[in-house]
């Protein structure tokens, strides 16, 4: 159809051209050809008229018809004349021919003149003629030769349009058909055809670059069909589960792989809606995941519960990468479908661990925190209280030293399982660590359930624990705090419980202490303490006060009582007390005992110089803390960095530090003993007194309390009398142990001349000196002098 309407369309160009440009110039010369030969045949017709109209002047004038009719009839004979008519001025002769006139409009001109006869008495008319020229047509008026010329122009015209016509199918139209037949073909057999043509023109061209361009579009073909094929053989070949869906969320592809996952066959997914495979109550989680998931790569990922053809279900993690759509093109998506199931299962179990005391099976601190967020919740919902309950064990620490972490894990159980027995189904216990443990309960009165429950708690620690065939004995401090009447978040409920905790512990352990406003008060003076021990351990706010120990023999200076202080910029000298129990309890001991132990020692250097000091001792107070392997030889380098020896060096315990019979920490006095430092046993007669630990630990000097001498000058008989017994005692069995005596607070002349005559050895107190810096305690010695007076010692005071 196309090369008919190819050739057609150059047809009827070809006709328009003769049509507009030949036509009307044939015709132009056919009309004015016309017209010449009409003027002629017009002018000798008016001639041969006139040259017959004298010869018929003599036969009308002598009435001869017979050579008119002879004349009309010769000038009739011509077939450009329609009709000739002569008639006599006399009307007797009327001669027509022929003799039926024709009818007047198919004369094309008529021509009239008058006879005339020359006769003797001049001319005459004699009558009239007349000829009617024919109604020609546009052809008759030629002669043949014009008509020749006329018939070999249209040959020539129809000759060229012949030749065109020919020419356009041999050059144009037959490569046209060929050019077509070869797209027909590669349409309808889907191989790429070339076009048998060659030539020099335009058409050859279009044939080579056809030719061209279909050996390439062939070569694309087979590289896109081994792609493809290579892509397919990916797609099926990989290992995952891939499939493809379009934008309605309608599978268009699935790997083999993914068939064999899911056991679906190829056309039972494909064209399904990819919802329909999903669990009802994940598929709106998938059907948002563009709007949630999506990624900056335009990677969509979202994890549902996907139904596989035997109905079983499994946890896959979809991960969705794709085109939006176009207006020229449809959304196009590939996705990768990986079965989590296992993984899901271990993060579950992951879960359940990260919340769970691995010990005790209890939530840990996590799994709390949790729950705590939750339980809120649910109590401002319900408008309840929530009560938190924090339980630490007392002399817990005891058993894990002595007894081994074994041991400390049997007891957490135990204790554990005695606590759950005590609450209600619907609370919740947890181990947060150590031996801490929080309790979490609700009821719209929290606050006496609270502390009914944390009394049954307490009680039922009071029974021993059995752990290897011994009996252990445990309590428990519980700090009490209520939501929202003490705390409005989670955290601040944890925290004042804790606060109520330790405020128990401070108050004397094993009981229950509900939190109130002061616990943060005692919170803030607490951490204004610890910020300023972090500052003083960094801007060397630490010092040492030393008090001098005189002998009662003779009044002489023996050694020196080293005492910590911490001289703050601003709020001066703090009180030693305080910051000890909070550097005990947030592990800066250590690090103060170091600088106050390394100070001590330079000063005792200085005072070496003194006279009469150069064997002065120093005694130096160590938390059981500080009672660490690396003691002995941290001493040892500062004291061959000073100079000092070690017999001049009196290391102080309180009985504390030997109640628990820790063995590191026996391990560390018997180093000490051996490197040739002296043990005083600081405080003795009160707390948990003991004589055995004078027999079991290397004591060199026992320390009476201060206590027990200010009672030696009481206003009460009894309380003297009692106190003079017991210091009597300690004299004497320290005297049988090989222990030297030293009295503390030794304030009066009159408890000096007691102690005095009791024998003992050495007196500090304030009779004598207050603790001092080393500058001052300098200036101070030398108005403490050897003498027998004690007017003179009250003096120097």
């Amino acid at each position: 159809m196309k090369v008919h309407s190819v050739e057609s369309r150059f047809i009827a160009i070809v006709i328009g051209a003769l049509l507009v440009f030949v036509a009307p110039l044939f015709v132009l010369f056919l009309i004015l050809s016309s017209d010449r030969v009409a003027r002629e045949r017009l002018q000798n017709t008016e001639v041969l008229l006139k040259t017959n109209v004298q010869a018929l002047g003599k036969p009308l004038w002598d009435f001869d018809k017979e050579s008119i009719d002879q004349i009309v009839a010769d000038l009739q004979a011509d077939a450009a004349i329609g009709l000739v008519r002569v008639r006599d001025t006399a009307d007797v002769i009327d001669i027509s021919k022929p003799a039926v006139a024709p009818d007047p409009g198919e004369a094309r001109s008529i021509v009239r003149t008058d006879i005339l006869h020359k006769a003797s008495d001049g001319i005459q008319k004699v009558g009239t003629a007349e000829i009617w020229l024919r109604q020609e047509g546009l052809f008759s008026r030629f002669t043949k030769d014009e008509i020749a010329i006329f018939a070999i122009f249209f040959f020539a015209v129809a000759t060229l349009f012949t030749a065109a016509l020919i020419g356009n199918r041999i050059t144009i139209i037959r490569p046209l058909m060929r050019l077509t037949a070869a797209i027909e073909a590669t349409r309808r057999l889907g191989s790429r055809h070339h076009v048998d043509w060659t030539s020099n023109d335009e058409m050859g061209a279009l044939a080579d670059n056809f030719n061209a361009m279909q050996s390439k579009l062939e070569r694309d073909e087979l590289e896109l069909k081994l792609a493809h094929a290579r892509a397919t053989d990916i797609y099926n070949l990989t290992p995952a589960m891939l499939f493809s869906i379009d934008g309605e969320n309608r599978i268009t592809a699935v790997s083999d792989y993914w068939l064999r996952a899911t056991g679906y066959r190829r056309e039972e997914a494909i064209g399904e809606d990819f919802t329909a495979f999903v669990a009802e109550e994940w598929r709106e989680a998938y059907r948002s995941r563009h709007a949630t998931n999506t990624s900056d790569g335009g990677i969509c990922e979202v994890t549902v519960r996907f139904r596989c053809a035997d109905e079983s279900m499994i946890d896959v993690l979809i991960l969705e990468t794709g085109a939006e759509a176009s207006s020229d093109r449809h959304a196009l998506s590939l996705s990768v479908m990986t079965d989590v199931t296992e993984l899901k299962e271990a993060e579950n179990r992951n879960h359940r661990q990260a919340i769970t005391d691995h010990l005790t099976g209890l939530l840990n601190r996590q799994g709390l925190e949790s729950m705590l967020d939750h339980m809120i919740g649910e109590v401002d919902a319900r408008g309840q209280q929530l009560a938190c309950l924090f339980v630490d064990l007392d002399r817990f620490k005891w058993i894990n030293d002595n007894l081994g972490h074994a041991a400390g894990d049997d007891v957490l159980c135990q204790v554990a399982m005695r606590l759950r027995r005590q609450l209600r189904a619907s609370d919740i216990i947890a181990r947060l660590g150590g031996d801490e443990f929080a309790i979490l309960l609700t009821a719209p009165d929290a606050r006496q359930l609270a502390l009914d429950i944390s009394e049954r708690l307490v009680a039922s620690l009071h029974a021993p624990f059995l752990v290897n065939g011994a009996e252990l004995h445990v309590s428990a401090s519980v700090g009490v705090a209520l939501y929202p009447d003490h705390a409005t978040t989670a955290a601040s409920l944890l925290q004042k419980s804790d606060m109520a905790m330790y405020a128990r512990k401070r108050g004397g352990k094993n009981g229950v202490q509900l939190f109130d406003s002061n616990m943060v008060d005692i919170a803030r003076t607490r951490l204004e303490i610890e910020q300023s021990i972090e500052q003083g351990l960094r801007s060397d706010w630490f010092t040492v006060h030393l008090q001098p120990i005189v002998s009662l023999a003779d009044g002489r200076v023996a050694g020196f009582e080293a005492l910590m202080r911490l001289n703050h910029p601003e709020r001066g000298l703090l009180p030693p007390a305080e910051i000890i129990g909070v550097a005990e309890e947030n592990g800066s001991i250590g690090k103060i005992g170091d600088c106050i132990l390394s100070k001590a020692i330079a000063s005792l250097a200085v005072i070496s110089k003194r006279d009469g000091l150069a064997d002065s001792y120093l005694a130096v107070n160590f938390s059981p803390l500080q009672f660490e392997p690396a003691l002995p030889a941290r001493l040892a380098a500062l004291l061959l960095e000073s100079g000092i020896t070690p017999a001049r060096i009196v290391v102080e315990i309180t009985e504390a530090v030997l109640m628990f019979d820790n063995p590191v920490v026996r391990e560390v006095l018997d180093a000490l003993s051996d490197l040739g430092c002296r043990i005083a046993l600081d405080d003795f007669g009160t707390g948990y007194s003991s004589l055995s630990y004078l027999n079991r630990f290397p004591v060199d000097i026992v320390k009476v309390d201060q206590s027990f001498t200010r009672s030696l000058s009481s206003d009460q008989v009894d309380l003297r009398r009692k106190s003079r017994m017991l210091v009597e005692g300690i004299r004497t069995i320290s005297h049988q142990m090989g222990c030297a005596v030293v009295a503390e607070g030794v304030e009066t002349a009159e408890q000096w001349d007691i102690l005095q005559a009791m024998d003992i050895e050495f007196a500090q107190g304030y009779l004598l000196s207050r603790p001092l810096p080393l500058d001052a305690l300098l200036e101070k010695l030398d108005d403490i002098a050897p003498s027998q007076a004690p007017g003179r010692r009250a003096a120097a005071s």
